[in-house]
């Protein structure tokens, strides 16, 4: 096989792959006003399956997702069998829940609280517990989160750019900010940096209609 038809081969495996990994349970939304890369949108209720960590951002961030990943993948004190979509785990130690999107971050008294949104299917009761005491479950409220989209690489300094674009375009709306900032991922680390989908939300308050 010539290495120009090898290249595109092995290109068009990580599209489908990635197209793959990102065709999972993402968190329901409803967008309320859209202007170029900023919408206003209005979140259901959800829970998260969260653990804080310390470190500096892309550090915190690997940190605390390979304990996050652990326990979606069974280890957790359920012994139910319940069907995963994605990941694949061969270890069937507990119950394994099928990944959602985004990973969410945010600053949490000077750490970081990584957090994995769990399936809608699930409430806080029929969720297993987890094993490891640093990972909790807690139930988000509905709420109205201002999100600015873009591509590209999971690091720092991206991060701050478009924090920065976002708390302004906010600030000129006349919006209140009402907490902190969450970054959000959509995709797997094996995803190309130009096919990520990269999110920054912040949560104003919903009178102001």
């Amino acid at each position: 096989m010539k290495r120009s038809t090898r290249n595109l081969v092995v290109l068009v495996l990580i599209i489908i792959g990635v197209m793959d990994a990102m065709a999972i349970e993402e968190a329901a939304y409803k967008v309320v006003e859209k202007d170029d890369k900023f919408e206003i949108r209005d979140y259901a209720s959800h829970i998260l399956a969260e653990t804080v960590v310390e470190g500096d951002l892309e550090e915190a961030g690997n940190k605390a997702f390979n304990r996050l990943f652990r326990y979606i993948s069974g280890h957790n004190r359920s012994r139910a069998n319940v069907a995963m979509t994605a990941p694949v785990s061969q270890e069937p130690i507990g119950e394994k829940i099928g990944m959602t999107a985004p990973v969410g971050q945010q600053r949490v008294r000077g750490k970081w609280g990584v957090s994995f949104m769990m399936p809608a299917s699930y409430t806080l009761e029929t969720l297993p517990e987890p094993e490891d005491p640093e990972v909790t479950l807690r139930q988000v409220p509905a709420r109205r989160m201002v999100a600015v989209r873009y591509s590209g690489t999971w690091s720092e300094q991206r991060y701050l750019r478009y924090k920065l674009e976002l708390e302004s375009w906010i600030h000129k709306r006349g919006l209140t900010i009402v907490g902190d900032p969450v970054w959000a991922r959509y995709n797997p680390p094996f995803t190309p940096w130009f096919l990520r989908r990269n999110e920054i939300l912040i949560p104003v308050n919903a009178s102001a209609d």
